[in-house]
């Protein structure tokens, strides 16, 4: 009996001790949940994005971060440069933004914050603060509802929304607000 006894006040001693010696501060649990488990860091990345081993476009970046949550992206937060190439392998626009999104089960990517897209042939040029481009929209594959402004070699157009093909040849400002020409000596080259 002695021997049971002493087994559960050792029993009790034990479970005392393990109940008492838990920390339970807030802050430190606090910054354990924070913490981003699933963040993948690449510094000065260059990502060739292919089709049947062609390559439609090759996207360059100081840092890239592919974060694994319950919908995975990749993030871009300190600039990225895109060049577009077409069937021939021969560049026909790049892109610069300073932030872009890419969800990985969607086709669209997210980009802000001095967006700016040139097509090289024509050397036609988009500037505005928030653009996507969504490879389903053939034709269209950028798009926005933001102040747009671009400038061809005669002319400034401003408006808000626009729509265009992914080598910037073919584009349509939503509400236009007017143009300014702009005479051929002050393009810069």
């Amino acid at each position: 009996m002695k021997k049971e006894l002493a087994f559960w006040h050792w029993l009790c001693l034990l479970c005392l001790l393990c109940l008492f010696s838990c920390e339970n501060d807030e802050a430190k649990v606090k910054a354990i949940n924070e913490k981003k488990l699933g963040v993948e860091e690449a510094y000065d990345v260059k990502v060739n994005y292919t089709i049947g081993g062609n390559i439609k476009a090759i996207v360059k970046a100081p840092l890239m971060l592919n974060v694994q949550e319950a919908i995975p992206y990749v993030l871009f937060p300190n600039t990225l440069h895109v060049d577009f190439y077409n069937a021939l392998q021969k560049r026909e626009s790049k892109l610069d933004a300073k932030y872009g999104k890419y969800q990985q089960y969607q086709t669209t990517v997210f980009l802000k914050d001095s967006v700016v897209v040139i097509n090289m042939e024509k050397g036609d040029t988009l500037y505005c603060d928030e653009l996507y481009w969504d490879r389903n929209r053939t034709g269209s594959e950028f798009y926005t509802d933001k102040p747009v402004k671009i400038r061809t070699k005669t002319e400034t157009l401003n408006g808000t929304g626009m729509e265009a093909s992914q080598d910037f040849r073919n584009w349509h400002i939503l509400n236009s607000v007017g143009s300014i020409s702009v005479p051929a000596s002050t393009i810069p080259q």
